[in-house]
């Protein structure tokens, strides 16, 4: 899979992927893109500590904490470039991914309960995807919804939120098409 392409057309492309961590796997349902001219992106200010794996190399993990205790994995791009994995629809290690997050549902329909169920932490930030436990493959295509992204305040009505069409396993609905 191809990672060195700017944050929007990267979310796309995973719409569909195949996310493997550590023994569980799911078809990647929604994604955010963010980019460095965007004043919501960790980015936009340019590169510091927090934010060094976004201007890293493609295809490796931006992985930071929000809420100040929520882990949150998202796949660089471009530098400057990353996309925030939101949902996943789970197909391996259910039972592993029940065990972490404490309870069945929801499950992985949120950035930070993906994270929480896949065992995300800080020890994954700069990792590259490319080993057998921490992979992102292609997988089925689907048609793609397109809206406002959730839960920032700048630049909120930008449409770079991503989602499977007809996904039962997003972190929330999209606004209706037309």
């Amino acid at each position: 899979m191809r990672f060195d392409l700017p944050a929007p057309e990267l979310a796309r492309a995973l719409v569909g992927a195949r996310l493997t961590v550590r023994g569980c796997s799911g078809r990647i349902t929604e994604t955010e893109a963010y980019t460095p001219d965007d004043p919501a992106s960790h980015s936009f200010p340019g590169p510091t500590k927090r934010n060094a794996s976004m201007f890293g190399p493609a295809g490796h993990a931006y992985v930071y904490r929000i809420y100040g205790i929520h882990w949150c994995l998202n796949v660089v791009g471009l530098p400057g470039h990353a996309v925030l994995i939101r949902a996943l629809e789970p197909v391996t290690g259910i039972a592993e991914m029940t065990a972490r997050r404490g309870r069945p549902r929801p499950l992985t329909s949120g950035p930070g309960m993906l994270a929480q169920a896949l065992g995300i932490t800080d020890a994954d930030d700069g990792r590259p995807f490319g080993s057998a436990d921490f992979a992102i493959l292609p997988g089925e295509p689907g048609a793609v919804l397109t809206g406002p992204r959730i839960g920032i305040t700048k630049a909120a009505d930008w449409p770079r939120r991503y989602g499977l069409a007809g996904s039962a396993h997003l972190s929330r609905p999209f606004p209706a098409q037309t």
